[in-house]
């Protein structure tokens, strides 16, 4: 293996494409970097750089190696800060949730947790593939409808999903047609397609939905909308905010946009889904930890 120092230098010269600029970041001489590299490309046996005045370029070889590199020093970093911290007196816990669930519900109520837990820090992971988590994380909290995840862990429902059309107040405004069912089928429709979707909640699109209200969804391809598709929740969203069109709204996660004012229901119907629980699921081995105990009992008070 290469030496740990010789693998820092050739990363930091390949990010800053500059010798004098990575002695910098490093706090060495320029020198040193230069042997570093020198050394590296001998024990390869081939050039990493091409060097063309003051700024270097990766080759071919060299890119492969940075790509590796980089990723292991980040996880080298990752895995000595959460060591680092957790031997001070702080607790780090860590939330596995949808990225939908951190961004659209998560995020905006992180204020109010760390204000009343100051001695808490909180690492959030998301992923769309609960069933297929990377190896090593252990996360103490699940916020899923995979209830059966894994062997181990305490399942406390917190709500079922709901689902409505919403759109801004302006899109309302200009589309009257909207208010009704027939106007909201013929209107500009932002679709949820299901693709890696599979364990993050029902695959309701529009067609389901419509369906479910007794709507028929054939409309005369003279009056077809346009008509938008994505598996990105969050995108839906921020495109029905910027007066695209009317989305499918998941009520945990739209409904303070609604008290904000900023999203309107055009339509009254809604779709529940009583079988659509999502868990809290937290290891039994920490349920009676303190700050495991806190971090859960503030989830399930938000949905009280």
């Amino acid at each position: 293996m290469p030496s740990f120092k010789a693998m820092r230098s050739f990363v930091a010269a390949a990010k800053y494409r500059n010798f004098t600029r990575a002695a910098e970041a490093l706090c060495v001489t320029q020198a040193a970097i230069s042997r570093q590299i020198r050394d590296l490309e001998l024990y390869l046996n081939t050039e990493l750089f091409i060097r063309t005045g003051r700024e270097v370029r990766l080759t071919a070889s060299g890119t492969a190696l940075f790509d590796a590199a980089q990723l292991s020093l980040t996880n080298i970093f990752n895995a000595t800060e959460r060591i680092r911290r957790e031997s001070n007196d702080k607790r780090t816990l860590t939330l596995c949730c949808s990225p939908a669930f951190s961004t659209m519900w998560l995020a905006h109520r992180m204020k109010e947790f760390f204000s009343a837990n100051p001695d808490l820090d909180l690492n959030v992971i998301t992923t769309q593939h609960f069933l297929a988590m990377e190896p090593g994380v252990t996360p103490d909290i699940f916020i899923t409808k995979v209830f059966d995840l894994r062997p181990g862990f305490e399942r406390i429902p917190l709500f079922h999903e709901v689902v409505y059309p919403v759109c801004t107040p302006a899109y309302l405004q200009e589309h009257p047609e909207v208010r009704t069912m027939e106007g909201l089928r013929e209107s500009v429709l932002l679709d949820l397609n299901p693709y890696g979707r599979s364990q993050l909640s029902e695959q309701v699109d529009w067609n389901v939905w419509f369906s479910f209200q007794n709507v028929d969804v054939q409309i005369p391809a003279s009056h077809s909308p346009q008509y938008f598709s994505t598996n990105d929740y969050s995108l839906l969203t921020q495109m029905a905010l910027d007066d695209q069109g009317v989305a499918l709204g998941w009520d945990h996660l739209i409904g303070h946009l609604l008290e904000q004012g900023k999203l309107v229901r055009p339509v009254a119907e809604q779709l529940d889904l009583k079988d659509a629980v999502q868990y809290l699921l937290i290891d039994e081995k920490k349920a009676d930890d303190p700050a495991c105990r806190r971090l859960k009992e503030w989830l399930i008070a938000q949905f009280a």
